[in-house]
């Protein structure tokens, strides 16, 4: 199934939710979703880093820092606040980096990257996160936005496969040979990071960045030919999806792009 055809379901039921201007959370495998008077005020999934691995592996808190907030301000539920109103964050930055984790979070909950786990469908009402509220996203804008994601991840590889996939780098991928094009700097992070056994996933959570930025660079290292397609993933030779290029074209047009981007 492609990243396009999952989800569906569970949107529709945020989307009744917000109507609703329910308060509560929505429960399922792959995490939770919060929402406060119809809005989404939080999102966590355990595959993805939250806001406090961002903040510590970042090196923006100490872990220490992290955890008195969690201690003070967790069970009145204004963690977030804590930070704020004893000069650890701005106010900014603390919007920033939970609307980050928020949108990556909530990609991976109604996209689940394991196909074995279902996208949130149990409703708790009243549930409330102990961050707090810092800034609440309107539903149809995380609609608009996990659309616009899975459209970017179709574009770039359409094989869902290799999003749960161990991510193994082609040999000599990462040293290209004179004239070739070189990956981003985000894609020879990834390929550094990939040692045939981890998951996009787990990439991520290594080198501390968004899951959602690591699939679509494994997806377009993938495209590329720096990385093995898993199996079930590789078009069969001759017989691409309809409306989808041939890999070989592709390539070549990832790396006319970024050749383009280089000047």
């Amino acid at each position: 199934m492609t990243t396009a055809a999952a989800g569906t379901h569970e949107i529709t039921v945020l989307s009744r939710l917000a109507a609703e201007g329910a308060t509560g959370a929505l429960h399922g495998g792959a995490g939770a979703l919060y929402l406060a008077d119809g809005a989404v005020v939080h999102a966590e999934s355990p595959v993805v880093p939250d806001v406090g691995w961002r903040l510590t592996a970042g090196g923006r808190l100490s872990p220490e820092v992290w955890e008195e907030a969690v201690a003070e301000g967790g069970p009145g539920y204004r963690a977030g606040s804590f930070l704020v109103e004893h000069g650890r964050l701005s106010r900014g930055e603390l919007e920033l980096c939970h609307l980050s984790a928020l949108f990556d979070a909530a990609y991976v909950l109604l996209s689940p990257l394991d196909g074995s786990q279902r996208a949130p469908e149990r409703f708790l009402k009243e549930a409330r996160h102990w961050l707090g509220p810092v800034r609440p996203v309107p539903v149809a804008m995380l609609e608009a936005e996990v659309r616009r994601r899975r459209t970017l991840l179709e574009q770039a590889w359409p094989w869902a496969d290799v999003d749960s996939a161990p991510v193994v780098p082609v040999p000599g991928a990462a040293a290209p040979g004179p004239g070739a094009t070189r990956p981003t700097c985000g894609r020879l992070a990834v390929l550094g990071a990939a040692d045939g056994v981890r998951t996009p996933a787990r990439i991520a959570r290594v080198l501390g960045r968004s899951v959602f930025a690591t699939l679509l660079d494994v997806r377009r290292l993938t495209a590329e030919g720096l990385v093995r397609a898993p199996s079930a993933a590789a078009p069969p030779p001759g017989d691409p999806r309809p409306g989808v290029s041939p890999l070989p074209e592709i390539s070549l047009l990832y790396r006319i792009r970024d050749a383009l981007e280089a000047l």
